[in-house]
């Protein structure tokens, strides 16, 4: 019996919407692999005992049914929202080609859940963590990584998926493809650009004149995700950050930093490229956190108990 996640039989309507979100939508590899889990499911959940679905004929109870089910099963407050995006994404889809009259998913709620704050890095682990001792080209091209990665906010595929052209040191600027292929341009800080400008001055110790890419491996070929991740966290370790370190930490803490100092969100938001400014409000909240710790640092009479009391 296949598992739901993995739908091995495959549904035409489903993978017709999975493809209309990859090529129409923009939509990242992993959001297609997260819906097509969530999609499968709800086949699961919904298909006759022929296998054959009736998409037309779900109903509201349906997907409160499955809800139920994935929450008893122990789904977080998270994935059970990604449930219910996925299947409204998926029903209005199919609406737009005539299969459903109606969105069951429209009026369901997902339970809430708490949203944890993500983690950042203080000022001085920041300085520890980018300030390579050496020459070696290996420790320059990572300095330039990490630098880049805190004067910009960008994410791991913003970074690996850019090409030289894409940055302007002359103006200290870099234009960066994100979510959904939108452009946009962001500053690049001083340190950030003596990085850059050491890396590319050495470069082509490694890139051909043809390879389009910023950042290469010893190979020469465009370097991956996963070998950016491996060379933060190794640097993380030997310069004796006590936490795993990767490149969404660094994107967390250029936010942080930059809203702790501006008090700008929509700044803020723009910098990080999120299309919707709530995603962006969860730093204010950290904000407040190192306010708080300011406070009860700072503030005579903050933690100051009566004796007796």
């Amino acid at each position: 019996m296949n598992e739901p996640g993995e739908d091995r039989a495959g549904d035409p309507r489903i993978r017709a919407y999975l493809e209309h979100l990859t090529r129409e939508r923009a939509a990242s590899g992993h959001t297609v692999a997260g819906y097509r889990r969530d999609l499968s499911r709800l086949r699961a959940h919904v298909q006759r005992g022929d296998g054959a679905v009736d998409w037309s004929r779900v109903t509201v109870h349906d997907v409160r049914a499955l809800l139920a089910a994935r929450h008893r099963a122990g789904a977080s407050g998270p994935s059970l929202q990604r449930l219910l995006s996925a299947i409204r994404g998926f029903f209005n889809y199919l609406i737009r080609e005539g299969v459903a009259g109606s969105n069951p998913a429209q009026g369901v709620r997902a339970p809430r859940s708490h949203r944890p704050l993500p983690e950042v890095l203080e000022a001085e682990q920041v300085a520890r963590l980018v300030e390579l001792p050496g020459q070696d080209l290996l420790q320059v091209r990572d300095r330039a990584i990490m630098e880049l990665f805190y004067s910009s906010g960008l994410r791991l595929a913003e970074l690996t998926d850019l090409d030289v052209t894409g940055l302007d040191l002359a103006d200290a600027t870099v234009r960066v493809t994100g979510k959904g292929r939108k452009m946009r341009t962001v500053p690049v800080g001083r340190k950030a650009r003596e990085a850059l400008e050491a890396w590319l001055a050495r470069r082509g110790e490694w890139a051909s004149p043809q390879e389009p890419a910023l950042f290469v491996s010893r190979r020469g070929r465009r370097l991956s995700p996963r070998a950016v991740q491996r060379r933060l966290a190794h640097h993380a370790k030997a310069r004796g950050l006590d936490r795993h370190v990767h490149p969404h930490l660094l994107r967390h803490t250029f936010a942080s930093h930059i809203l702790e100092s501006s008090q700008d969100l929509r700044a803020v938001q723009e910098l990080l490229g999120h299309s919707d400014i709530g995603t962006t409000q969860i730093y204010t909240h950290l904000d407040y956190q190192h306010l708080a710790r300011v406070y009860d640092g700072a503030h005579p009479r903050a933690r100051r108990r009566p004796k007796g009391g």
